[in-house]
Protein backbone atom coordinates (compact mmCIF):
# COMPACT_ATOMS: atom_id res chain seq x y z
CA UNK A 1 0.00 0.00 0.00
CA UNK A 2 1.51 3.54 -1.07
CA UNK A 3 0.87 6.40 1.34
CA UNK A 4 -1.94 7.72 -1.58
CA UNK A 5 -3.97 4.65 -1.20
CA UNK A 6 -3.76 4.71 2.86
CA UNK A 7 -4.90 8.49 2.48
CA UNK A 8 -7.53 7.67 0.21
CA UNK A 9 -9.57 5.49 2.26
CA UNK A 10 -9.50 8.21 5.31
CA UNK A 11 -12.25 10.94 5.42
CA UNK A 12 -11.37 14.36 3.98
CA UNK A 13 -11.51 15.96 7.76
CA UNK A 14 -8.25 13.83 8.20
CA UNK A 15 -5.52 15.79 9.55
CA UNK A 16 -2.49 15.26 7.86
CA UNK A 17 0.77 16.76 9.53
CA UNK A 18 4.09 16.15 8.20
CA UNK A 19 7.54 16.85 9.11
CA UNK A 20 10.03 18.71 6.46
CA UNK A 21 13.76 17.81 6.62
CA UNK A 22 13.63 13.65 5.50
CA UNK A 23 10.11 13.69 4.78
CA UNK A 24 9.17 16.11 2.17
CA UNK A 25 12.48 17.69 1.06
CA UNK A 26 15.58 16.09 0.86
CA UNK A 27 17.90 17.21 3.45
CA UNK A 28 18.67 14.90 6.27
CA UNK A 29 22.55 14.18 4.79
CA UNK A 30 23.08 17.66 4.37
CA UNK A 31 22.25 18.51 7.99
CA UNK A 32 24.20 15.20 9.01
CA UNK A 33 27.22 16.47 7.21
CA UNK A 34 26.63 19.98 8.81
CA UNK A 35 26.11 19.23 12.57
CA UNK A 36 29.06 16.45 12.32
CA UNK A 37 31.23 19.69 11.31
CA UNK A 38 29.95 21.86 14.19
CA UNK A 39 30.74 18.51 16.41
CA UNK A 40 33.93 18.37 15.06
CA UNK A 41 34.57 22.19 15.33
CA UNK A 42 32.66 22.89 18.78
CA UNK A 43 33.20 19.30 20.31
CA UNK A 44 30.61 18.05 22.67
CA UNK A 45 31.54 14.50 23.36
CA UNK A 46 28.25 13.30 22.40
CA UNK A 47 27.86 9.78 20.62
CA UNK A 48 26.49 9.96 17.36
CA UNK A 49 25.68 13.67 17.70
CA UNK A 50 24.04 14.65 14.62
CA UNK A 51 21.76 11.75 15.03
CA UNK A 52 20.76 12.41 18.56
CA UNK A 53 19.34 16.19 17.99
CA UNK A 54 16.98 14.90 14.93
CA UNK A 55 13.63 16.69 15.74
CA UNK A 56 15.39 19.09 18.48
CA UNK A 57 14.88 22.71 17.60
CA UNK A 58 18.01 25.08 17.42
CA UNK A 59 17.14 26.92 21.16
CA UNK A 60 16.92 23.26 22.77
CA UNK A 61 20.58 22.21 21.06
CA UNK A 62 22.42 25.53 22.07
CA UNK A 63 20.79 25.15 25.55
CA UNK A 64 21.08 21.22 26.40
CA UNK A 65 24.49 20.94 24.17
CA UNK A 66 26.11 24.38 23.85
CA UNK A 67 25.89 26.23 27.03
CA UNK A 68 28.23 28.60 27.16
CA UNK A 69 26.60 32.01 25.48
CA UNK A 70 30.20 32.99 23.51
CA UNK A 71 30.25 29.35 22.13
CA UNK A 72 26.64 29.56 20.90
CA UNK A 73 27.18 32.49 19.17
CA UNK A 74 29.43 30.73 16.87
CA UNK A 75 27.27 27.71 16.38
CA UNK A 76 24.78 29.87 15.15
CA UNK A 77 27.08 31.83 12.70
CA UNK A 78 28.46 28.60 11.61
CA UNK A 79 25.20 26.86 10.99
CA UNK A 80 23.83 29.63 8.84
CA UNK A 81 26.54 29.98 7.01
CA UNK A 82 26.54 26.36 5.96
CA UNK A 83 22.73 26.32 5.64
CA UNK A 84 23.17 29.19 3.25
CA UNK A 85 25.11 26.78 0.47
CA UNK A 86 22.34 24.10 0.99
CA UNK A 87 19.86 23.58 -1.72
CA UNK A 88 16.25 22.16 -1.30
CA UNK A 89 14.66 19.69 -3.89
CA UNK A 90 11.85 17.51 -2.88
CA UNK A 91 11.86 14.19 -1.34
CA UNK A 92 10.35 11.42 -4.03
CA UNK A 93 6.89 11.71 -4.29
CA UNK A 94 6.57 14.47 -2.01
CA UNK A 95 5.42 17.10 -4.67
CA UNK A 96 2.81 14.61 -5.62
CA UNK A 97 1.37 13.63 -2.59
CA UNK A 98 1.54 17.56 -1.81
CA UNK A 99 -0.65 17.85 -4.71
CA UNK A 100 -3.07 15.33 -4.47
CA UNK A 101 -3.82 16.40 -0.86
CA UNK A 102 -4.47 19.79 -2.03
CA UNK A 103 -6.78 18.72 -4.78
CA UNK A 104 -8.62 16.64 -2.57
CA UNK A 105 -9.47 19.07 0.03
CA UNK A 106 -7.05 17.24 3.04
CA UNK A 107 -6.44 19.54 6.17
CA UNK A 108 -2.75 19.76 5.77
CA UNK A 109 -0.20 21.06 8.20
CA UNK A 110 4.17 21.39 8.69
CA UNK A 111 5.65 21.26 11.84
CA UNK A 112 9.17 21.74 11.19
CA UNK A 113 12.39 22.78 13.69
CA UNK A 114 13.03 24.61 11.61
CA UNK A 115 13.47 28.57 12.22
CA UNK A 116 12.17 31.40 9.84
CA UNK A 117 15.22 32.29 8.45
CA UNK A 118 16.13 28.47 7.06
CA UNK A 119 12.08 28.54 5.32
CA UNK A 120 12.81 31.93 3.64
CA UNK A 121 15.53 30.15 1.91
CA UNK A 122 13.70 26.72 1.56
CA UNK A 123 10.95 29.02 -0.06
CA UNK A 124 13.83 30.44 -2.46
CA UNK A 125 14.29 26.96 -3.73
CA UNK A 126 10.71 25.46 -3.52
CA UNK A 127 8.61 29.02 -3.75
CA UNK A 128 5.26 26.75 -3.86
CA UNK A 129 6.06 25.22 -0.57
CA UNK A 130 4.31 27.58 1.79
CA UNK A 131 0.90 27.27 -0.44
CA UNK A 132 0.63 23.63 -0.19
CA UNK A 133 -0.27 23.87 3.62
CA UNK A 134 -3.34 25.41 5.63
CA UNK A 135 -0.44 26.14 8.87
CA UNK A 136 2.86 25.75 9.07
CA UNK A 137 4.26 25.52 12.89
CA UNK A 138 7.98 26.44 13.52
CA UNK A 139 10.67 25.35 16.60
CA UNK A 140 10.15 28.95 17.80
CA UNK A 141 6.35 28.05 18.30
CA UNK A 142 6.73 25.71 21.04
CA UNK A 143 8.36 25.48 24.23
CA UNK A 144 9.36 21.75 23.56
CA UNK A 145 10.97 20.26 20.92
CA UNK A 146 10.24 16.72 19.63
CA UNK A 147 9.80 13.98 21.11
CA UNK A 148 7.68 15.86 22.97
CA UNK A 149 3.87 15.81 21.60
CA UNK A 150 3.52 20.17 21.74
CA UNK A 151 3.90 20.78 18.06
CA UNK A 152 2.22 18.16 16.49
CA UNK A 153 -0.69 18.39 19.54
CA UNK A 154 -0.31 22.64 18.15
CA UNK A 155 -0.37 21.83 14.78
CA UNK A 156 -3.96 19.76 15.17
CA UNK A 157 -5.46 22.85 16.87
CA UNK A 158 -4.94 25.28 14.26
CA UNK A 159 -6.24 22.87 11.93
CA UNK A 160 -9.59 22.80 14.49
CA UNK A 161 -8.88 18.57 14.07
CA UNK A 162 -8.27 16.46 17.06
CA UNK A 163 -4.91 14.53 16.71
CA UNK A 164 -6.44 11.67 17.48
CA UNK A 165 -8.02 12.33 13.97
CA UNK A 166 -4.92 12.91 12.15
CA UNK A 167 -1.82 11.32 10.81
CA UNK A 168 1.66 12.22 11.46
CA UNK A 169 4.52 11.35 8.35
CA UNK A 170 7.84 11.44 9.95
CA UNK A 171 11.13 9.56 9.80
CA UNK A 172 13.24 10.69 12.88
CA UNK A 173 12.90 8.40 15.97
CA UNK A 174 11.88 11.85 18.44
CA UNK A 175 9.21 12.80 15.37
CA UNK A 176 7.83 9.42 15.68
CA UNK A 177 7.67 9.33 19.84
CA UNK A 178 6.19 13.00 19.43
CA UNK A 179 3.30 11.90 16.95
CA UNK A 180 2.87 8.36 18.78
CA UNK A 181 2.27 10.84 22.08
CA UNK A 182 0.34 13.22 20.44
CA UNK A 183 -2.45 10.31 20.00
CA UNK A 184 -1.91 10.47 16.14
CA UNK A 185 -1.30 7.72 13.73
CA UNK A 186 2.09 7.39 12.67
CA UNK A 187 3.29 6.98 9.33
CA UNK A 188 7.16 5.97 9.28
CA UNK A 189 9.10 6.54 6.41
CA UNK A 190 13.01 5.06 6.57
CA UNK A 191 16.06 7.36 5.84
CA UNK A 192 18.47 8.16 8.93
CA UNK A 193 16.86 5.10 10.49
CA UNK A 194 16.46 1.23 8.95
CA UNK A 195 13.05 0.25 7.91
CA UNK A 196 13.00 -2.21 10.82
CA UNK A 197 13.50 0.14 13.53
CA UNK A 198 11.09 2.34 11.92
CA UNK A 199 7.97 -0.81 11.65
CA UNK A 200 8.24 -0.66 15.19
CA UNK A 201 8.04 2.48 16.38
CA UNK A 202 5.48 3.95 13.39
CA UNK A 203 1.59 2.10 12.56
CA UNK A 204 2.28 2.24 9.23
CA UNK A 205 5.74 1.97 7.11
CA UNK A 206 6.39 2.94 3.40
CA UNK A 207 9.42 2.85 1.82
CA UNK A 208 9.27 6.54 0.37
CA UNK A 209 5.56 9.26 -0.19
CA UNK A 210 5.44 7.50 -3.79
Amino acid sequence: MTLKDYISTLPNDTGILFDLDGVLVDSEGEYTHIWDTIDAEFPTGVENFSTVIKGGNLTHILDKYFPDADTQRKVVERLYALEEKMTYQYTEGARALLEFLHANGYRTALYTSSNADKMRHLYRDIPEMESWFDTIVLGNMVSKSKPHPEGYILAAERLGIPAERCVVVEDSRQGMQAGRSAGAFVVGVPGTLSPETVQEMADLTVSALS
